[in-house]
């Protein structure tokens, strides 16, 4: 097979080869590698075998060295030929991520990014390996890949009305080191660290007896001191993690309980229709959960609340009405009612909010619609093709998490089922009736969904952080990708004729079983135009990103002091105004066990399982198109920085989940 190239070989090298095996479980080889240039004049070196004499080469997360003689004046190398033999004491495939070449004489690199499975059949690939279909020269090789890659990214609808999943995770998905995600490990371990350990009642004698648990190794969550206030109450709508909700009242709805002289002393004795026309009147109604079937036949409330924006700029609740028809039964509840009264109600709307938070606001409309995207991409678009690179960053062990998550939180029995009132039936239900009415371009899309619940305007509705400095990641993200596809679509022929983009739209959009059933991707099934392409590729990655890190990072702070934002709540909602005391507060939380059970689940769900944006765990985009577009991103986030960090030294309720530092590339946790 030619000339074996080590270490210790005694001409000087004439090229040096690096390469990176992958980092995924199973990607070390013990077969023989080999590999060949091709320079730009089309010639072929000879066949070079990389070994270390001595050295185990090739192991997992490794980048090995390799200098190559013997081939001066060769120029150039424009596309290389990479390949292992079948020895070896596993015969296994090997996942390569990347091969550096570099003329030891001029010091020129060159760079093919494989990320793939190597085997023996020769793999051809281009300097940069970033191509749209018609141009690669590899067409043949490039469409049986994608026959392979649709044998191996299988989908199915798992429950009925939910966004399509993988039917069984590929290898070069699944997590390089289990431990690190491992949620009932880490769940041990915390609770051996507890102070709820030591305790032996199963229920609360008193709030203080659960504020004592908190420690050093269980910090005291935000919720602790905010939850009795009702500023803060509003706030949850604005910056907790489920700030997408919220929504202009331009009406209010027949069948809430409300009236003007009801209402007029809490809106600073305007009438609701004044409150309305100066949009200072905003409405959360959980129509959507009236009727719910959840686990073990538990009740879960159907609220309508309305909040209002003071002259102080507060953002205050001032009516909660827990179910949908009005009755003597179902009163408003008001700010001026009984304390522990207005408290529970308080709790009850929470506890749905909770439920939609955890079903679609996270898990649906960021996890599974995510990986709806991320395997449809990956039956559809080539790893050569410049979209996928542009993508794939982002999908770094999604459908890994959600495969574990599934697993081990949501299936029967499980972490949902035993912490949250709807359980895993109310949960899928939840999203059943809500993905129906999600739509790419408008829910998906910020600016939109902004736009459609009337919330645009700072103006109107100042302090809502989490729209504030969202849109400034939206934009530097639609810029970032503005950048990469009229790099590659200069011109409109190229998007009609690249034939696996427009096989990605049509599948994207094809009703499931058959496709992923999405609504509202620009083109609807056929890209015609680069904004198209744009809009969807933003909305993917703002998703993957921003939309994940605003509904998951703050998780602990919110839930971890349950009577704050209670998931699970077991006693029924309050029927009238008459006064309640603390202790029906502490008979509705969840007893130590699920409280323990939340704090350590949400603790880990808060934890950064990628690095932040544009800190590439793994390289995808190595041509100069895409290099210059993530340099220039990286400068925006850099300053969208210095804008949030001057923004929280100021604001009454800082807001740091969006700072770019924090926000993972990736849903990976």
């Amino acid at each position: 097979m030619g000339n074996s190239c080590t270490k210790n070989s005694t001409p000087p090298s004439d090229y040096m080869v690096y390469v990176t095996t992958g980092d995924h479980k199973g990607s070390g080889t013990d077969a023989n590698v080999f590999i060949a240039f091709h320079n730009g004049d089309g010639v072929r070196s000879r066949d070079l075998q990389l070994d270390s004499t001595w050295k185990d080469d090739f192991e997992r997360g490794r980048v090995d060295r390799f200098p190559i003689s013997n081939l001066a004046n060769f120029g150039a190398v424009k596309k290389i030929e990479i390949w292992r033999d079948e020895s070896g004491i596993t015969e296994s495939d090997w996942y390569v991520d990347v091969v550096e070449v570099v003329n030891t004489s001029t010091k020129k690199r060159y760079f093919f990014p494989v990320q793939r499975w190597v085997t023996s059949k020769h793999l051809l690939l281009q300097e940069f390996d970033s191509l749209l279909p018609p141009d690669d020269p590899h067409l043949e090789q490039r469409l049986e890949e994608l026959d392979r890659k649709k044998e191996l990214y299988c989908f199915e609808s798992k429950s009925k009305g939910l966004p399509a999943q993988i039917k069984e995770c590929p290898r070069d998905q699944q997590f390089s080191d289990d431990y690190k995600w491992d949620i009932v490990t880490k769940k041990s371990k915390l609770l051996l660290q507890s102070k709820i350990t030591a305790m032996t009642t199963a229920h609360w004698d008193s709030l203080d007896d659960l504020i004592n648990v908190y420690g050093s190794n269980m910090p005291r969550p935000a919720g602790v001191s905010n939850w009795k206030k009702d500023i803060e109450f509003g706030m949850q709508r604005l910056t907790g993690c489920n700030p997408t909700v919220i929504r202009l009242c331009t009406e209010i709805p027949e069948n809430l309980g409300v009236t003007d002289e009801m209402l007029q002393p809490l809106l600073e004795d305007l009438s609701l229709e004044d409150a309305i026309n100066q949009k200072r009147l905003y409405i959360i109604n959980y129509e959507v959960l009236q009727d719910l079937q959840c686990t073990e036949d538990r009740k879960i409330c159907a609220p309508i609340a309305l909040f209002f924006v003071n002259s102080e700029k507060e953002f205050l609740p001032v009516a909660i009405q827990l179910f949908q028809d009005k009755s003597d039964s179902n009163p408003v509840f008001l700010p001026s009612d009984p304390e522990y009264t207005w408290m529970l109600a308080k709790m009850h709307f929470n506890n749905a909010d909770a439920s939609v938070h955890q079903s679609c606001t996270h898990l649906g409309f960021t996890h599974l619609v995510m990986e709806s995207v991320a395997v449809c991409t990956n039956r559809n678009l080539s790893p050569s093709h410049p979209l996928f690179r542009l993508l794939a960053p982002h999908f770094l062990y999604l459908i890994a998490i959600n495969s574990l998550a599934l697993a081990k939180l949501v299936a029967p029995g499980g972490w949902v089922d035993k912490c949250m009132t709807v359980g895993r039936t109310g949960m899928f239900g939840i999203m059943a009736r809500m993905f129906t009415k999600w739509r790419l371009d408008v829910q998906g899309t910020l600016p939109a969904d902004l736009s459609q619940r009337g919330v645009s305007d700072p103006e109107a509705l100042p302090n809502y952080h989490y729209r504030d400095d969202a849109l400034l990641l939206y934009e530097a993200t639609k810029k970032y990708v503005t950048a990469v596809v009229t790099s590659h679509y200069d011109n409109s022929d190229k998007i009609t004729t690249d034939g696996e983009l427009q096989a990605w739209a049509k599948e994207l959009t094809t009703p499931i079983p058959e496709g992923f059933g999405f609504q509202g991707v620009p083109g609807n099934g056929s890209f015609t135009t680069v904004d198209e392409i744009i809009q969807t590729m933003t909305s993917i990655i703002f998703i993957s990103s921003v939309g994940h890190a605003a509904s998951n990072f703050s998780q602990y702070d919110e839930y971890g002091f349950p009577p704050n934002y209670p998931g699970m709540l077991r006693g029924d909602p309050p029927t009238s105004k008459e006064p309640v005391s603390e202790k029906a507060i502490l008979d509705q939380l969840p007893n130590k066990e699920q409280t323990l059970d939340v704090m350590l689940v949400t603790m880990i769900l808060s934890d950064r399982g990628t690095n932040a944006l544009t800190d590439f765990e793994v390289k995808y985009q190595y041509d100069p198109i895409g290099e210059n577009a993530v340099k220039d991103f990286k400068k925006e986030l850099k300053t969208i920085e210095g804008i949030i960090t001057s923004r929280n030294k100021t604001r009454a309720t800082p807001y740091p989940y969006l700072d770019p530092r924090e926000v993972p590339n990736a849903i990976s946790i």
